[in-house]
């Protein structure tokens, strides 16, 4: 048997949809900005209508949509309104960076609210979407290494648990979706440098702990916007047919511990 082993890894979306949920800012809109530059029709979802505004003004062929995705009714009629669509990226996420003896309820219902019960809530609509259409799909989550383990600071009660259910969540849609040729996975980054990062990391009291949490790393760096963005592509695409239900690190190798 002779196997053709010219793979040509060339990736276009020409005539795919995208919702992208959290686009405003960070991770999220750089994902958007690169599905729309491969040629997708892109759905970008943000709380914060400034930054839609200048998204829209970097990509004027999106569309945009200011929405709160813990308003669980009205993120479902926004994301019924839009229609089937071929890809989701479940990007929206927050922190709450309190200890375990400290959280409060408001602050540990605003981080499951928009980390695990928006990426069910939008996933819903969409998945019953690409199954009424019968032509499957591609869903990422984006997930953090947060859900592996626990970030040894003390802050991230919340954030780690709200992650770890995305892991277990991508895993369950995987199960159920998969004979509907619609393909579930996440990725888990560790520390990229975004505004989110910065709320955690940024005060110059934690330098030095920063600087240990690098050292973790096998690779001796954090990651960069455009590791995670081009392994979502992949992930979306075609190219990545048969990965199905993973939860794939991408860490300079911090997972290894």
């Amino acid at each position: 048997m002779t196997l053709n082993l010219h793979v040509k890894m060339e990736v276009k979306f020409n005539g795919k949809k995208a919702i992208v949920t959290g686009a405003g800012k960070g991770i999220g809109r750089a994902i958007t900005v690169q599905l729309a530059t491969l040629g997708a029709e892109v759905f970008a979802l943000s709380r914060t209508q400034a930054d839609l505004d200048s998204l829209k003004d970097e990509i004027p062929n999106i569309t945009t949509y200011q929405i709160d995705l813990e308003n669980w009714e009205k993120t479902r009629e926004r994301c019924t309104q839009i229609g089937p669509v071929d890809f989701l990226v479940n990007n929206a996420g927050i922190g709450r960076w309190q200890t375990f003896l400290e959280m409060s309820k408001e602050n540990l219902n605003a981080v499951m609210n928009t980390n695990f019960n928006a990426t069910f809530n939008v996933s819903q609509v969409v998945a019953k979407g690409m199954v009424k259409r019968g032509q499957g799909g591609s869903i990422v989550n984006i997930s953090s290494i947060s859900s592996k383990g626990v970030i040894d600071d003390k802050l991230h009660s919340a954030y780690c648990p709200s992650k770890a259910a995305v892991d277990m969540l991508t895993r369950c849609m995987a199960l159920e979706l998969g004979h509907h040729n619609i393909r579930v996975n996440s990725v888990n980054p560790s520390l990229v440098w975004t505004d989110l990062t910065r709320e955690a990391w940024g005060k110059p009291e934690r330098a030095d702990q920063l600087q240990a949490f690098k050292q973790l790393h096998p690779l001796g760096k954090f990651i960069e916007m455009e590791d995670v963005v081009n392994t979502v592509v992949f992930l979306l695409s075609d190219k990545c047919s048969s990965t199905h239900g993973i939860n794939l690190r991408i860490d300079a190798g911090y997972g290894v511990h």
